[in-house]
């Protein structure tokens, strides 16, 4: 009697560990019309990144800047620390890459999608500038939150690949 209590229990807590495994690695465990969500949202996410590049290789850092949110509440992190506000990564950005030759040209690659719900993402990849004082690049995660005008960016970690 009390095995069968014992392996009940633990099918309950295996049962549980699988569900929250699963959703903390992106699988669809909704049901219904939610399963179709997520390949959506990384459609729009991945979009979100392409519009970024390319208004970066137009030499527009205002434009880039509208993938992210514009709120206090923003935040980047990367190797000067961390920067709070929309407004105070704008100014980072800008301070940055005062022109076109900094600023070089944008590719991200190696894109990593994985939902947190409905309404938030994760994304990893790779970011890479080819510019005239030499090529630089890294890593990046951010964290993506929809909102009713469409997906922004709440929180970048970016860093930059060690010199060799």
């Amino acid at each position: 009697m009390e095995t069968t209590r014992l392996a009940l229990k633990f099918s309950a807590l295996a049962a549980a560990t699988l569900c929250a495994v699963a959703g903390l690695t992106g699988e669809t465990v909704n049901v219904g019309a939610n399963q179709t969500k997520a390949p959506k949202a990384q459609a729009a996410l991945k979009e979100l990144l392409t519009k970024q590049a390319a208004d970066w290789n137009r030499g527009d850092i205002d434009a880039f800047m509208r993938g992210y949110w514009k709120s206090s509440e923003t935040t980047f992190a990367g190797s000067s620390g961390i920067s709070r506000g929309w407004q105070t990564v704008l100014e980072h950005y800008h301070k940055g890459y005062p022109d076109r030759a900094a600023m070089g040209h944008l590719e991200f690659s190696e894109i990593e999608v994985t939902p947190l719900g409905n309404e938030a993402a994760l994304i990893l990849g790779r970011w890479h500038l080819t510019r005239d004082a030499g090529p630089v690049g890294g890593i990046f995660t951010l964290v993506a939150r929809r909102f009713p005008e469409g997906w922004r960016i709440i929180h970048d970690h970016t860093s930059t690949d060690a010199t060799k």
